[in-house]
């Protein structure tokens, strides 16, 4: 099978790196892909924002196959070009990508379905929206409509914060994306991120996977969009995991059905586990980043049949394997993420290969034959490991071979899980 990779980032190399793996692939290209993707696969010129160019692309070359990464394309119609075009591709359709696109459009399917979420409303403009957080009080959760690269949800604790978070969005801080406003209910308890492949019609739970949002230690300062992320979530117990199913994928697939947009692809929940059970905070319409990198380590089935068995109607016949052990990665970001940072400086080393680590790239180039860092996310240190801990210690001796001056990371990745194989 011939396969085109839509992406760029660590997600997209972990995609990469477990495809190359499957004994059913006869070529993989990417594009725009990255310095570790072009280890994997062959990196082709094509502007993933022209959909007409990646389908011509795809016509040329008879690619059976697309998989899109990132979650901008399919919001902007690449699967919809691709499939009326006759291409098989593993993504959903523009209509149902508005899980991600529209946090209005989300919370508006979970009132109508009856899916646990938090108490919310709609603004598109400051004064009502401000009126709403002064009667309802703080803490309270602030989100700009659209997409803002996991950038544009605010978590006030205090009133102030929450008014200011209002006036960003309208400001035009998140562009388009904040031209309207979700103002809901704080939810109290212990976040988790749940991973499906849907074809429409059957959904099938892959693995859970806790995220690390806030840029410093002890989950301090501005969120982000992930410095790290470990699997299994020790907090879905297999009852948490069914609970999940029945009462906020299931009535999400058959809703999407319903409303006329049936939704393939994988469906990632961000779920908070409240003292009622788990509640949904949002959607998001691909893998996570960095939480892929941790699944794709897990994942011991093929990943290429699963992908395809989504994008074609036929999931009901295929179940996934994965390992028992844990697998933790930690990101290495350009200092000053998430606000402005310097491009282009160089990684002088990486960890030997064949140490107990992968190194996924994420914002990486090669300029005159030098690595160097172009984004605010860098390089994503993954390790295995029977424990959390063990996976933690393995990932940290990796990443501290890393010779990279303007890298930072957290190092207390995994604190949760740890804390608990502790007691």
């Amino acid at each position: 099978m011939k396969v085109l990779l839509i992406g760029s980032g660590g997600r997209e190399h972990a995609l990469a790196w477990k495809l190359a793996q499957s004994p059913r692939l006869t070529a993989l290209y990417a594009a725009p892909g990255n310095p570790g993707i072009a280890e994997e696969a062959i990196i082709v010129d094509i502007d993933t924002a022209d959909n007409a160019a990646v389908l011509a692309f795809c016509r040329k070359e008879a690619i059976d196959f697309v998989v899109v990464g990132p979650e901008a394309p399919l919001v902007a119609g690449l699967a919809d070009t691709l499939r009326n075009g006759g291409i098989a591709v593993f993504g959903p359709s523009a209509a149902a990508a508005q899980l991600e696109g529209s946090k209005g459009f989300t919370k508006d399917i979970c009132a109508k379905y009856d899916i646990p979420t938090g108490a919310y409303q709609r603004f598109t403009s400051a004064e009502p929206a401000k009126a709403y957080i002064r009667q309802q009080g703080a803490p309270i959760v602030i989100k700009a409509d659209g997409l803002a690269a996991g950038k544009g949800v605010t978590v006030a604790m205090t009133l102030d914060e929450a008014l200011d978070a209002v006036d960003s969005c309208f400001s035009g801080t998140f562009g388009a994306a904040g031209a309207e406003v979700v103002v809901e209910a704080y939810l109290d308890g212990e976040e988790a991120s749940f991973f499906c492949l849907c074809d429409g019609k059957t959904a099938l739970a892959l693995a859970s996977a806790q995220d690390h949002k806030r840029v410093g230690d002890g989950d301090t300062g501005p969120n982000t969009g992930g410095m790290g992320a470990y699997s299994p979530a020790p907090v879905m117990t297999p009852d948490m995991v069914e609970r999940t199913m029945r009462d906020i994928i299931e009535p999400t697939i058959a809703g999407m059905a319903d409303s006329g947009h049936p939704f393939t692809g994988v469906l990632f929940a961000g779920l908070m586990i409240t003292a009622k059970g788990p509640e949904l905070i949002e959607y998001n319409v691909r893998f996570g980043d960095p939480e892929c990198q941790v699944l794709m380590m897990r994942l011991k089935s093929d990943l290429l049949p699963l992908l395809y068995a989504a994008a074609t109607g036929t999931l009901a016949s295929i179940s996934a394997e994965w390992r028992d052990e844990a697998a933790l990665t930690v990101v290495m970001a350009s200092k000053g993420y998430p606000g402005a940072y310097e491009k282009n400086t160089p990684i002088a080393r990486l960890p030997e290969a064949g140490t107990n680590a992968k190194v996924f790239h994420a914002g990486t180039a090669l300029k005159d034959g030098q690595l160097v860092a172009t984004g605010g996310r860098v390089l994503n240190v993954t390790a295995m490991g029977s424990t959390v801990s063990a996976a933690k210690d393995s990932a940290y001796t990796a990443l501290d071979q890393v010779e990279w001056d303007n890298g930072f990371c957290r190092r207390d990745i995994g604190w949760q899980a740890v804390e608990r194989e502790k007691a």
